[in-house]
């Protein structure tokens, strides 16, 4: 009876999966079928999964018509200087707080873990007012700075460095290693999947980033790809083949990531929530 308990219970649970996986990925797919599709293809009634003729002309055609090489050579920039910041931030303050010992640790531990619930929008204004003041509006310099530490990623770090056994310290201390060199020849490489983890969520969040880039960046040829694409929808809304190629070409490099680093991921979200 158990075993047959089980057997339903994990049907019931597949099926509920494949539901949710096939409501994410028919949107995807119908993306890609409009991609290559001519436009008189669009609104056929019923739909046309499978493009007759394929047009892969699309693809050159949309990036053709707006400037979506400058965009992407931003976006990559800046996104770039943002993950190498946060992941440098994250790790060293992720293993202060899960290896050492000073006053107010879990105090200010505490801060950093309400400061992660309070929404962006609250302090949109306040960060605005700052760089202004400093004279960053309209440069890449006000989407980087504020960025480059995250709250999320010190707890994802101290997390995982919790995991760690504290022998490995014990060892390295015995052998005459300082701290800094046991942070970075231990500790660091043993902490790649929570890294791999933590790159693939701010690659995707600062790739997909819009209010921002879109309140503080005024000149054209400074802005990222999100903001990009409202230019190009504004000027080319009809042309919904164009719009799907220039968005799945916007989404090509976050594919490609997660492509290289599933694995770790996974594995780095799995195991960052063991111990607390």
């Amino acid at each position: 009876m158990r075993r047959k308990f089980k057997a339903i219970n994990n049907g019931l649970i597949y099926f509920i999966l494949s539901i949710g996986a096939v409501s994410m990925v028919v949107p995807f797919l119908w993306m890609v079928s409009t991609s290559l599709k001519e436009k008189k293809s669009i609104n056929m009634y019923p739909p046309q999964w499978i493009p007759d003729p394929v047009v892969w002309a699309n693809y050159p055609k949309a990036i053709s018509v707006f400037p979506f090489f400058q965009y992407l050579w931003n976006t990559f920039k800046i996104t770039g200087l943002i993950v190498l910041g946060i992941l440098l931030t994250s790790a060293l303050a992720g293993y202060a707080f899960a290896r050492m010992r000073f006053r107010f640790r879990d105090a200010f531990f505490m801060v950093i873990l309400a400061v992660m619930m309070i929404p962006g929008q609250v302090t949109m204004i306040p960060v605005f007012l700052l760089v202004h003041d400093f004279g960053w509006i309209d440069s890449h310099l006000a989407l980087i700075i504020p960025s480059l530490v995250s709250p999320f990623g010190i707890f994802i770090m101290r997390q995982y460095f919790l995991t760690l056994p504290k022998d490995l310290e014990d060892a390295a201390y015995i052998d005459g290693c300082a701290p800094p060199r046991i942070f970075a020849l231990i500790m660091l490489p043993l902490a790649s999947p929570a890294l791999a983890a933590l790159t693939v969520l701010t690659f995707v969040g600062t790739w997909n980033s819009f209010m921002w880039p879109l309140l503080l960046i005024s000149t054209k040829t400074k802005q990222m790809l999100a903001v990009g694409l409202l230019q190009f929808q504004n000027q080319y809304g009809g042309e919904y083949n164009l719009m799907m190629a220039a968005t799945l070409l916007c989404l090509a490099p976050i594919m490609i990531l997660y492509m290289f680093t599933q694995r770790y991921f996974i594995e780095g979200i799995a195991i960052s929530g063991i111990k607390g």
